[in-house]
């Protein structure tokens, strides 16, 4: 009888070993992905659904400029992120450095799905290394109820101490910022010319002085919405993201012209794991997951098969999908040379600094 109890008692005993590791073996056997992308740059039901779809754990870092990933990356960050979410222009540079690693097309079968205005693009010709995310254009978010009705909608909000009307922020990013006031100057903004530089960055220097401020990211949507800005220099979708927490927001792409930009979906040259990246690339070109994500972000979409299932008022929206008259003044960023970097590098590094 003893020898029966001792018997069961053990057998509980491994019995209650068993269920308290279970879990942890399941959650062992969970692959992570891991994310590094802008802030509040992806819809979060969108990451559950696809740990549901693939039994796995994705896990997000962020950042708020293309030069603050890429020194993470240089730093080690390479070996510990799987997908990375570059801007177009940065790319070359970044394959140059050794950075990225060739796509596994065979795990993305949804790259059909994209709109042949994205495909084969001069900074990544093959696709070989990157995917569209989402587009838009840098322009000005502004408080309809702090600006008189007739304003000029140029950028002389932020470069001319006449136009200012109270107070205003600036966007922390490097060639956003350079190709705005280039724009303001009438100048190519992708120029590298050394007296064009002076004078952008005379003028960002002035503007820099009378503003509230350079902010990273969603931070000039923020101030917007709070009202501690009047004016700010923002990317499109936060604009609208920020016209739907206050309706007195509004967003215009200046006279002079701006910048419109393609964020890719990447993979770092050592991420510990390709195949799950290739697979959440693969899981985000789907056409109700492209939709699902620009309906949640408010940029364009790249993916053509997405495009139906978009909401029709964002479809229509010419601050999403600009018309002809307003593409007309949009200009791509173009890969720069190493030397041409250290040229824009050094006109920034004295901004920041004054």
């Amino acid at each position: 009888m003893k020898k029966g109890i001792a018997t069961a008692t053990a057998l509980l005993c491994c019995l209650g070993v068993l269920l308290f590791f279970w879990p942890l073996r399941t959650a062992a056997q969970k692959q992570t992905l891991q994310l590094y992308i802008w802030s509040e740059y992806i819809d979060p039901a969108i990451l559950t659904a696809f740990e549901k779809a693939t039994n796995s754990r994705v896990v997000v870092s962020v950042y708020e400029s293309n030069e603050d990933m890429i020194a993470k990356l240089r730093g080690g960050g390479v070996s510990q992120y799987d997908v990375v979410v570059p801007t177009d222009y940065v790319v070359p540079n970044m394959v140059e450095l050794g950075l990225l690693q060739p796509l596994n097309k065979a795990l993305i079968p949804n790259l059909r799905n994209l709109g042949e205005k994205f495909v084969g693009l001069p900074f990544d010709p093959e696709n070989t290394y990157t995917v569209p995310y989402q587009w838009g254009t840098t322009g000005i978010g502004y408080r309809k109820d702090r600006l008189p009705e007739n304003f000029e909608r140029s950028w002389g909000l932020i470069f001319d101490p006449q136009q200012q009307y109270g107070p205003f922020v600036m966007i922390d990013e490097m060639r956003s910022m350079l190709a705005a006031a280039a724009f303001y100057l009438g100048f190519d903004p992708n120029t590298t010319v050394p007296s064009e530089l002076q004078q952008i960055q005379e003028l960002l220097i002035q503007a820099k002085r009378r503003s509230a401020g350079l902010i990273g990211g969603v931070g000039g949507k923020n101030q917007l919405v709070s009202g501690t800005a009047n004016v700010a220099v923002v990317y499109s979708g936060d604009a609208l993201q920020a016209a739907e927490e206050n309706p007195n927001i509004g967003y215009f792409v200046p006279r002079e012209g701006a910048h419109i930009w393609l964020d890719v979906m990447a993979i770092p040259a050592k991420a510990p794991n390709p195949e799950l990246a290739n697979r959440f690339i693969n899981f985000l070109l789907e056409p109700e997951i492209g939709a699902q994500l620009s309906n949640y972000n408010r940029f364009a979409t790249p993916n053509a098969a997405a495009l139906p299932k978009i909401n029709p008022q964002d479809r229509q929206n010419p601050a999403i999908y600009p018309d002809e008259a307003t593409f007309a003044r949009l200009r791509y960023l173009k890969v720069l040379s190493q030397e041409e970097l250290r040229l824009v590098d050094a006109v920034w590094t004295a901004v920041k600094s004054s």
